[in-house]
């Protein structure tokens, strides 16, 4: 049952509302003054209020006010009434916050009809506020969620890069950055002996975001660094790819497959010996600073994972005193620029030349250099980058 509020000092009209409004069915409250109309507000907390604009002490636009500036009230359907008939006063009484404006002398029909109007839309004004506090504690559930994904994925991204490989200074150089998106990925990278003489490195990218993708990438590191797979000769980049094809396949992987470049280094006799499955190619940079050739290593197979009969080659490389060998994932050149194009392989080959012709400079320079040419901060993918410098 809606409870309604008369505020009026007149006996007369408020036996008149009785009649009416609880003829109605309605729930009705009287107050003969404003000051008095305003506590039982408070206390009752009505779904209307009917109030007369001249009354003792203070005035119903006053008490409109007053309703208006209550959090518990500010809701509540406020009808004023007067007799006076003028737009001025129209206005100034719709200017107080009233949200209907009756004249005297009443008419039953037009009151009801204006009270059933007010109340249907105090109950949708209801219903909208209900919903409203609804979707704020959803809100905060999602973002109470998010905060925690975020920590989760952060976590992650850490752990990681607490696993990756330590640069080393001899017999040769390799350093090494690892900058994890916004989204964590799949990237991830290694080197280490096979026995004094050989060395074996690789860089893998798994397809995708979060921590699927990265659980992912962090199983292949684990095999691979275990030298846990069977019947696999880890001298020959080939049947590594291969055994991984084999045992990661995308069906079983949630769809998810990953593109690899695997090397293996001879020291003694300066021969690198490398296959790929769907990366990016290596570059070995040669020559002098000031004259550099750039020999793109290319993968000649399709991504691991991706398709059971991929056949996966081997090839060959000498390495001269001097040359450095780069190393890295796609993310690193797929950076969208203002102009909506992506930075590209080839500028990054240029980046990587003049990196190679002056001494001062550093990797860090070389991913500022993207990062100035992206049309916004941060990498959408994971940023994975290994540099070897040979004596």
């Amino acid at each position: 049952m809606a409870q309604i509020l008369v505020i009026d000092d007149d006996p007369v009209i408020q036996l008149v509302l009785k009649q009416i409004l609880q003829n109605q069915g309605y729930e009705v409250a009287f107050a003969s003054t404003g000051e008095l109309g305003l506590t039982l507000a408070r206390e009752t907390q009505p779904e209307l209020i009917i109030c007369d604009w001249m009354l003792p002490g203070i005035d119903g636009l006053e008490v409109c006010q007053q309703i208006r500036q209550d959090p518990l009230l500010t809701s509540v359907f406020f009808i004023l009434l007067t007799a006076r008939g003028t737009v001025a006063a129209l206005v100034q009484a719709l200017d107080a916050g009233a949200d209907e404006f009756l004249s005297k002398p009443i008419d039953q029909n037009e009151l009801k009809a204006r009270v059933r109007a007010g109340l249907r839309l105090y109950q949708s004004n209801q219903v909208l506020q209900l919903q409203k506090q609804q979707l704020s504690e959803l809100n905060q559930v999602l973002q109470t969620q998010k905060q925690l994904l975020e920590q989760q994925l952060s976590e992650a991204a850490n752990y990681v890069q607490s696993i990756l490989p330590r640069p080393i200074e001899t017999p040769l150089k390799i350093e090494s950055r690892y900058v994890p998106s916004m989204q964590l990925g799949g990237d991830c990278f290694d080197y280490f002996w096979l026995d004094p003489d050989f060395l074996a490195i690789y860089l893998l990218d798994t397809s995708g975001h979060g921590v699927g993708s990265a659980l992912l990438s962090i199983s292949v590191f684990n095999l691979i660094r275990s030298q846990s797979l069977d019947e696999v000769n880890f001298y020959h980049p080939s049947t590594v790819l291969t055994k991984l094809n084999q045992n990661f396949r995308m069906s079983e992987q949630g769809f998810k497959y990953f593109t690899l470049w695997y090397g293996v280094y001879d020291l003694v006799n300066r021969q690198l010996i490398y296959a790929g499955g769907g990366h990016p190619p290596a570059l070995l940079l040669t020559g002098t600073e000031a004259e550099t050739q750039v020999v793109e290593l290319k993968s000649q197979s399709m991504p691991v994972g991706l398709f059971t009969d991929t056949q996966f080659t081997n090839s060959y490389c000498k390495v001269e005193p001097g040359s450095e060998l780069y190393i890295f994932s796609d993310g690193i050149y797929e950076v969208k620029q203002s102009d909506g194009n992506l930075v590209g392989l080839p500028s990054f080959v240029d980046l990587v030349r003049k990196l190679r012709s002056d001494s001062s400079l550093n990797l860090d320079w070389l991913l500022n250099q993207i990062q100035d040419l992206g049309e916004k901060p941060g990498y959408e993918d994971d940023v994975s980058l290994l540099k070897i410098s040979f004596d």
